[in-house]
């Protein structure tokens, strides 16, 4: 089967809310990701098969040379294929056409093998305060 990655795809807010839950193991919100998304980011890379959304990523950024990659999700059933880093390649790729010179991440421990070694991202000193 054939996957396709679109760049600032359309999508129902129901679906991408079902692909949410099933990535991060919630139950299934609410959320205006159209809204959200169109106030607050670059662009965002569905990843679609069959006509269903399996995977997702967002990129916020400043306004400027600098782009944030957030809820990268795949859907459980499709994990550990190279969506989640087609995903993010396709996502890098769109941000520097937008002339960003900078695409950050953050994760969490269990992911660093996925961003540093998937994903070409390399290890910088970053700093962090919980709010």
């Amino acid at each position: 089967m054939t996957i396709k990655y679109e760049w600032r795809g359309d999508f129902d807010n129901a679906a991408l809310n079902a692909l949410h839950a099933d990535g991060f193991d919630h139950p299934v919100a609410l959320t205006d990701w159209r809204e959200r998304l169109e106030r607050h980011s670059l662009g965002w890379v569905c990843a679609w098969e069959d006509g269903s959304l399996i995977g997702f990523v967002n990129v916020v950024w400043d306004g400027g040379v600098h782009a944030f990659v957030l809820d990268t999700v795949v859907a459980q059933h499709r994990r550990a294929r190279g969506v989640g880093a087609a995903l993010v390649a396709t996502a890098a790729h769109e941000a520097r056409a937008a002339q960003c010179e900078w695409l950050h991440v953050d994760f969490e421990e269990h992911l660093r093998s996925f961003y540093f070694d998937a994903c070409g991202f390399k290890e910088t000193t970053a700093g962090l305060i919980a709010l």
